[in-house]
C-alpha cells in the first residue's frame, strides 16, 4: 500500500499496520493480550515512538495500543475523517440581541492536528457556529477573527487592539462582547481589558475551554453558551471571564475580570474569584446574580477606552536565598516598574535591601504583592515590611500578583510622575482591590477529613 496511508508511522510500527494491510484512518478490530479494540486509526504524530498504534475508539477517545500486545489486526471500512468544520452563516432572528464574537485562538477555538498530536488554533470564529448551532437561539452573532494564537503569545500588542476593537463595536450599538481566548492567561488579559475599557455600557465575556472541541468532555460548546447569554442577556456590564462552575455540566460563573484566576491545570472548574465571591452564575437561558454591586447595562454607546502599556515592568517572585544580583539585572535591563511577589505579609530577605535601594535610587516603582494569593499585604507588622517601605516599595493591598504587573504597566503606559502614578495605581478601577474580604472570600477544604467527605458527597465537585 502507499505510504500515505501510513501517516506519520514508523519502524516497527509502520511494518505491522502494512503486515496486516490496514491504513490510517482504516476502522479496525485489533485483538492484543489486553483484551480487543475496534476503531479508527489515525495519524501518528511525526515526534512519537514507533511502537504504538493510535486509535479512536467509539466513546470518541483516543488510545494507543503497545504493538507488543497486538495479536491481529482487520481493517472493517475505510472513510478519512475530516475534522475541520464548515463555517456556516449565522441566521438573523429578530427580537435577539446582536453579539459580537472576536476570536482569538484557544482551546475554545482549536482542533487536534494528527500530524503533531498537538491542539492547534484552528477553528475560526464562523465554524464555532457549525459546531454550536444552539447560539443560534441566543443571539443575532457576528463574528471577526482578531488573532489566531494560544494564549501563552497573547501580550500587550494584543491587549490594546483588543480594547480599541472593543471600543469601536461598542460604538456601533452592539449589545454584548465575547471574547473567545486560551485559558492559560486568560486572567491577564480581564484584568488588562478591565483597565483598558472602563465605562462600558454592555457586558464584556472572556470564554476558554479546558478541553478542545474535539474531545467528547470538551467544555467548550456550554463555555461558549453560557458566555453568549451572559453577553447579549445580562444586565452587568463589566469585564468578566465566564467558565464552568462545579465540574459538571449545570452551570458556569460570571468572575469580575481583575479578581479571577486559574486554579488547576485541567479541571474544567478551573478558574475562581479570589478574595471574594463570583459576579453571578448563568446557564443558557439565565444569569443570578451573586453580588449585588455590580456596574449596569446602558442603552447608551459611550465607552472610555485607555489603551496603554509599558513593557518595562517585570515581576520578581522572592525565594529564601534570593540573591540582589536578580534585583540589580532587571533595573539594568531598564525596567522601570517591579512587581515582588513576597512571603507571608510581603517580606523579602535582607540581603536585597541594596539592590532595592539602588533601584528607588534610579526611580524605579516597586510593588509589593503576596504568595499566598488570598489575603492583603500587611507590611506595618513586622520590621521587615515597615523597612522595604521605606526603600520604596508599597503594598497593593489584596491585588492578585499579575493584577499588579497588568495595572502598573498599563499606569506606566501613561505617566512616569511619581505622584500620577501613585494616585493611579491608588484608584480602584473595579474591585482589583477591596476593602475587605468577605467571610466566604477564601474557602479550601481538604480532603480526608471526615466532615468535607461528608459535604462532598452532598454536592456536585
Amino acid at each position: 500500500m502507499a505510504e500515505d496511508f501510513f501517516q506519520g508511522y514508523k519502524g516497527e510500527a509502520l511494518a505491522l499496520l502494512k503486515e496486516y494491510k490496514v491504513r490510517v484512518w482504516g476502522q479496525a478490530d485489533v485483538q492484543t493480550t489486553r483484551g480487543d479494540f475496534v476503531g479508527t486509526i489515525l495519524p501518528r504524530a511525526v515526534n512519537d515512538d514507533d511502537q504504538h498504534i493510535v486509535m479512536k475508539i467509539p466513546t470518541g477517545y483516543n488510545i494507543g495500543v503497545n504493538i507488543k500486545t497486538i495479536t491481529g489486526m482487520v481493517e472493517t471500512g475505510y472513510s478519512k475523517a475530516n475534522y475541520k468544520i464548515p463555517e456556516q452563516e449565522f441566521p438573523f432572528t429578530p427580537g435577539l440581541p446582536k453579539v459580537k464574537l472576536f476570536g482569538t485562538g484557544g482551546t475554545i477555538a482549536s482542533r487536534l492536528d494528527y500530524r503533531t498530536g498537538a491542539v492547534i488554533p484552528a477553528f475560526s470564529p464562523g465554524e464555532l457556529y457549525g459546531a454550536v448551532p444552539e447560539l443560534a437561539d441566543i443571539c443575532n452573532l457576528e463574528t471577526e477573527k482578531v488573532f489566531a494564537v494560544f494564549s501563552e503569545n497573547m501580550g500587550p500588542k494584543q491587549y490594546i487592539a483588543l480594547a480599541k476593537a472593543i471600543g469601536k463595536e461598542i460604538e456601533k450599538g452592539t449589545q454584548g462582547i465575547v471574547i473567545g481566548h486560551g485559558t492559560d492567561t486568560l486572567q491577564h488579559t480581564a484584568a488588562a481589558l478591565t483597565f483598558m475599557v472602563q465605562n462600558s455600557p454592555i457586558p464584556i465575556v472572556l470564554v476558554g475551554s479546558q478541553r478542545s472541541s474535539d474531545r467528547p468532555s470538551s467544555d467548550a460548546a456550554l463555555n461558549l453558551m453560557h458566555a453568549m447569554f451572559a453577553a447579549g442577556h445580562s444586565d452587568i456590564a463589566e469585564v468578566m471571564v465566564c467558565m464552568f462552575g462545579p465540574t459538571s455540566d449545570e452551570y458556569g460563573f460570571l468572575h469580575r475580570g481583575p479578581r479571577v484566576r486559574k486554579m488547576h491545570s485541567s479541571y474544567r472548574s478551573t478558574f475562581r474569584t479570589v478574595g471574594d465571591t463570583p459576579l453571578a452564575k448563568v446557564t443558557r437561558k439565565e444569569v443570578t446574580p451573586i453580588k449585588k454591586d455590580y456596574k449596569h447595562r446602558r442603552r447608551d454607546t459611550k465607552v472610555d477606552i485607555y489603551p496603554y502599556f509599558s513593557d518595562k515592568v517585570t515581576m520578581i517572585y522572592y525565594y529564601p536565598g534570593m540573591n540582589p544580583d536578580v534585583v540589580d539585572n532587571a533595573v539594568n535591563a531598564g525596567y522601570e516598574g517591579i512587581i515582588f511577589v513576597g512571603t507571608g505579609l510581603g517580606h523579602v530577605n535582607r540581603e536585597l535591601y541594596p539592590a532595592i535601594e539602588r533601584a528607588q535610587k534610579k526611580g524605579v516603582f516597586m510593588y509589593m504583592t503576596l504568595q499566598t494569593i488570598w489575603g492583603y499585604t500587611h507590611m506595618f507588622v513586622y520590621d521587615t515590611g515597615r523597612d522595604l517601605m521605606a526603600k520604596g516599595i508599597v503594598p497593593a493591598h489584596n491585588m492578585l500578583p499579575e493584577t499588579a504587573w497588568i495595572k502598573l504597566s498599563w499606569v506606566l503606559g501613561q505617566t512616569k510622575d511619581p505622584e500620577k502614578v501613585r494616585q493611579m495605581m491608588e484608584s480602584n478601577v473595579n474591585d482589583e482591590w477591596t476593602e475587605r474580604e468577605p467571610y466566604n472570600g477564601y474557602l479550601i477544604y481538604q480532603g480526608g477529613v471526615p466532615e468535607v467527605e461528608e459535604f462532598i458527597r452532598k454536592v456536585h465537585k
